[in-house]
């Protein structure tokens, strides 16, 4: 079934209403072993583009995951990714800054792990918690020598917004792709998860007070992600907003758009020059003894 992703971008410079964004949307599957299957053609693709990516050395690809607890964000890289060649793509996943992340700017931690040419490389979380958790939590500004009972609040994060737009422009411009995914899952889903997470007990260690605590600020983290898919959302580092009710037909929908994202790159082979075919002749002489 084909998959239109200009349905899931977020318009650049437009209002978002989270409210009207669906979480679920009619399957591209049809079954069981029809999600494997395209999921695994989709693989397939990927592969193919990543050792283009890889042989070409000419860009890189910076793929953003951010979402609520519990909105499939490490199965999606899990299953997504999972055909990709580990050479070439590198996961970080950010937790708390740690004192020396706190003592440089927002953006430093994450400069310090962007993927290098002809790499792919996916953040689980990133700067734009500077953005959500902390716009949510202003308490969270103090230990980066920020008193938010000083300060225009409304000031500060339009200008994080801008920084994160102009850094994200500065990569693009340095052949840095950049792909970013708002997995949108609904309330009650993710209160179904979360039980899950404690009735399992493979899953007992992802359960977390605080993830309860979170989730009583719904509504608060829901206007923090409309106001930052709106500022930052750019017809250079676009958001999609992922329905992630069901994780099957997320990681199709995610799939499909990096690999239209590499593919739209028209990238190739690096082709030998005379002197290299040269070299490569001489080289087969003496192979062929």
């Amino acid at each position: 079934m084909k998959i239109n992703i200009e349905k899931f971008r977020i318009p650049a410079g437009k209002k978002v209403d989270l409210d009207k964004w669906p979480t679920l949307v009619k399957p591209f599957y049809q079954s069981e072993k029809d999600y494997r299957d395209s999921l695994g053609a989709g693989l397939d693709e990927l592969t193919g583009l990543q050792k283009k990516l890889y042989a070409s050395n000419q860009y890189s690809l910076l793929v953003i995951f951010q979402a609520m607890d519990a909105a499939g964000k490490d199965s999606a890289i899990k299953h997504v990714m999972s055909g990709v060649d580990p050479q070439g793509c590198q996961v970080f996943s950010f937790k708390k800054p740690s004192d020396e992340e706190l003592k440089h700017d927002f953006l430093w931690r994450s400069n310090c792990r962007l993927p290098e040419r002809g790499r792919i490389g996916i953040f689980n979380r990133s700067y734009y918690e500077e953005v959500l958790v902390v716009k949510v939590h202003p308490e969270y500004l103090r230990p980066q020598g920020i008193d938010p009972d000083r300060i225009d609040r409304k000031a500060l994060w339009k200008g994080r917004y801008e920084s994160i737009v102009d850094s994200e422009r500065h990569l693009h411009r340095n052949n840095t792709r950049i792909v970013k995914f708002f997995l949108h899952v609904s309330m009650e889903e993710q209160r179904k998860r979360l039980l899950s997470r404690i009735e399992s007990p493979d899953k007992n260690w992802k359960f977390n007070l605080e993830d309860i605590k979170e989730r009583e600020r719904w509504s608060d983290y829901m206007k923090a992600y409309e106001a930052c898919l709106a500022e930052t959302s750019t017809d250079q580092a676009p958001w999609y907003a992922i329905p992630a009710d069901d994780k099957r037909n997320a990681r199709l929908i995610i799939s499909k758009v990096i690999v239209e994202t590499l593919d739209s790159l028209k990238m190739r082979y690096p082709v030998a020059d005379k002197a290299k075919a040269r070299e490569l002749q001489e080289i087969r002489k003496l192979l062929a003894g």
